[in-house]
């Protein structure tokens, strides 16, 4: 029995399930880990600037929708350079882990600035993680999805690590649905994997294939093409 339902549509008119969604490719574009990590290593010194203000706010809206409660074990999944780590509670377990050991050097130092020892960073394969099954109450990926190799294979990771009743939260840039703006996302993705992303992955294929059924799809940042996903993990542990 699956842990999600596949048929489900949602807010701002988007259809994130369809019948056909299940064989859909989810990209133009196919990348392998060595490649993304050589990218993010040329990125670590100025991903912050690149890629930090303009993306915040939505990173802000991602904590706020997790509704932490005090111990609980939170698993971010592609930390980076770690500046999510200032925005999380002080009474919370949080473990970050990265592909790329630059920029896990970069989250290292954030920390120590921050005073966050508690922070536990690790280097990992967010496709073939080292921990048991159901070790973490929350498990969030940041602007990853579009990054990684599998990301179907990743999203099952999660589900694996996240206990029964926890959540799975995904904030990503997805195709466009409008057919004009989906064209050109395609046509400039084979160009975008070489500053850190496939600008054309397509949100009702992706959760159809990994299994998910989100319970809440938001619009964030200006302008409004990035998505935070969250999904709830059903079945028993």
């Amino acid at each position: 029995m699956p842990l999600f339902d596949r048929n489900v549509s949602s807010r701002d008119g988007e259809i994130v399930a369809s019948s056909d969604a299940a064989s859909r490719a989810l990209s133009v574009t196919a990348v392998e880990n060595d490649f993304v990590a050589g990218v993010y290593e040329k990125l670590a010194s100025v991903y912050d600037l690149t890629f930090g203000p303009s993306l915040h706010p939505g990173r802000i809206q991602a904590i706020q929708r997790m509704g932490i409660a005090s111990g609980d074990r939170i698993l971010e999944v592609g930390v980076g350079t770690g500046i999510n780590i200032a925005l999380y509670p002080r009474d919370c377990a949080i473990t970050g882990v990265d592909l790329s050991g630059p920029m896990l050097e970069k989250a290292r130092e954030r920390a120590m600035r921050k005073g966050r020892s508690d922070v536990r960073l690790l280097e990992m394969d967010a496709a073939d993680m080292k921990f048991p099954d159901n070790s973490f109450d929350i498990v969030y990926a940041p602007y990853l999805m579009s990054v990684v190799p599998d990301p179907v294979r990743v999203a099952n990771e999660m589900c694996r690590v996240c206990r029964p009743g926890g959540k799975i939260i995904f904030l990503n840039h997805f195709r466009s649905p409008n057919l004009v703006l989906s064209r050109i996302e395609r046509l400039i993705s084979p160009l975008t994997v070489h500053i850190g992303f496939k600008a054309d992955l397509d949100l009702p294929g992706f959760l159809a294939q990994a299994g998910l059924k989100p319970v809440s799809i938001q619009k964030v940042n200006v302008p409004r093409i990035f998505s935070l996903v969250t999904c709830i993990k059903h079945g028993s542990a």
